[in-house]
């Protein structure tokens, strides 16, 4: 049996895509986990809660928190619910380039398999 070859992030939804055999010939150029995300791409509102989440990060002392819907009431505060979903995206594919990280209940945790509320945390600067 052949090993897969590394799991990839989908650029829409930020989950954590397994190789599939239907994949195989062209699993460099695989870049969302479904047909839904691959319509949906990213939109701006998506990079407009990126942009929010590292900004309310980026106002909080170090080590300190925030909830994916904090983003989401910032950007929309009439209709933030509707964000909620879209805001765990955000962190998700933010998580995956490094950005952050998402922890849960004080532990950090792999941002596809989270279930329930989400805390997310700056990550420090790398030193030389």
């Amino acid at each position: 049996m052949t090993p897969h070859p590394d799991e990839k992030t989908c650029q829409s939804c930020g989950r954590t895509m397994a190789w599939r055999k239907s994949w195989k010939n062209n699993w460099d150029e695989v870049k969302y986990c479904s047909a839904a995300c691959r319509r949906r791409k990213i939109r701006k509102v998506d990079q407009a809660l990126e942009d929010k989440i590292l900004e309310l990060l980026e106002n909080k002392p170090t080590g300190s928190s925030i909830c994916s819907s904090e983003a989401a009431q910032e950007l929309d505060p009439s209709a933030w619910q509707e964000l909620l979903e879209p805001a765990r995206s955000a962190a998700r594919r933010l998580a995956s380039k490094g950005e952050i990280h998402v922890t849960q209940q004080g532990q950090s945790i792999h941002p596809s398999t989270a279930k329930g509320p989400i805390q997310l945390v700056k990550r420090p600067p790398q030193s030389h």
